[in-house]
């Protein structure tokens, strides 16, 4: 597959700056597979759609705070992206602009001066290493001073929102450590999972820490030539019991989001077959495009992702290149919201 196969116009207004309220008021487009049918709904009625014994495969990961400011020597103000910490203490990030940060200087964040985090290197994608003096767990310092890491094109021009630090995460967030929401699961409230677990939709959870491996641009035209970056998982044994069992009494996994279907598929077994008999974790550099044969992924439910990402070529892959193309412009024509704080999609 060519990069250029994943593009389309979007016109600037189709994309969503805010969040609809009450979070389950998105609109759903569905898509089935079989037959190329596009329907219209409210997401709070993906029940519809649903039957007894199908599981939803929910991404429990916590977006962490993870943009802050910090001032280089002289006052020049940078941004920073915490990524991760990396085995000897030091913090990976993103920081723009960069073009004056050197090895060696120090950072002061803005909102906290008992930290400073000295430059030790760059690599060579582009991310920075720096190593926080007094070392310190970034996880709670983040909380304390960092901001929701928005993508850049919703754009904040006067000041951050403080209701994106509640609406930029799902309402079963519950493992620290993503950069990125699992955007599928943000149209979930507390009401409507419980309406899904009484018409017996089952539940189960899975983490992936969602980080540049998912929202990295391709930049290469060959798809075969691009590199995912790894993204730590982990799928319960008990999930993974649940799965099997729905599977072999039909029902169907419905992957929320394309993070939750990466860590399905990384799993190196088909579910349904032989019982699991111990938790998965570890890290993945899955990239799923076109062709590409599910093992355990039956149903998804995503949101309407950029040109040229990774993300829209694994929609592809799972409901077909024309077919995603048509619903897209059926989505455009009709006014859907795309990206992050936009509409969703199922796909049956």
């Amino acid at each position: 597959m060519r990069r250029d196969e994943l593009d389309y116009h979007l016109p600037p207004e189709r994309i969503a700056q805010k969040p609809v309220e009450p979070r389950d008021a998105s609109r759903l487009l569905v898509l089935e597979r079989r037959g190329g049918r596009i329907d219209h709904a409210v997401f709070r009625q993906i029940g519809r759609y649903l039957r007894r014994g199908d599981v939803l495969v929910l991404n429990d990961t916590r977006v962490l705070p993870a943009r802050f400011f910090a001032r280089r020597p002289g006052g020049g103000r940078v941004e920073a992206l915490f990524l991760r910490e990396e085995p000897d203490a030091c913090w990976r990030v993103l920081l723009r602009p960069s073009r004056r940060v050197r090895v060696g200087q120090i950072l002061r964040p803005e909102r906290d001066d008992a930290v400073v985090l000295h430059v030790v290197r760059r690599d060579e994608r582009g991310q920075w290493l720096l190593r926080p003096e007094p070392p310190t767990a970034p996880v709670a310092w983040l909380e304390r001073v960092g901001l929701a890491p928005l993508p850049p094109y919703i754009q904040r021009p006067d000041a951050p929102d403080p209701e994106d630090a509640r609406r930029y995460q799902t309402v079963y967030a519950r493992q620290p450590g993503a950069v990125a929401a699992p955007t599928a699961g943000l149209h979930f409230t507390p009401r409507l999972l419980a309406e899904l677990r009484a018409a017996g939709i089952g539940q189960a959870f899975v983490t992936l820490h969602v980080g540049l491996g998912t929202f990295a641009p391709i930049e290469v035209e060959d798809l075969r030539q691009h590199r995912m970056h790894s993204e730590w998982y982990h799928a319960p044994l008990e999930t993974l019991r649940r799965l099997h069992a729905a599977r072999r009494a039909g029902g169907r996994i419905v992957a929320v989001g394309t993070t939750s279907a990466r860590v399905l598929e990384s799993l190196p077994y088909a579910l349904g077959q032989s019982e699991p008999a111990e938790p998965a974790s570890g890290w993945t550099d899955l990239f799923i495009y076109p062709p590409y044969a599910f093992r355990n992924v039956d149903a998804l439910v995503t949101n309407f992702h950029l040109p040229g990402s990774t993300l829209l070529a694994l929609v592809m892959a799972l409901a077909g290149i024309e077919p995603v193309r048509h619903a897209y412009r059926q989505a455009i024509e009709q006014g859907y919201r795309f990206y992050s704080y936009g509409d969703a999609m199922l796909i049956l």
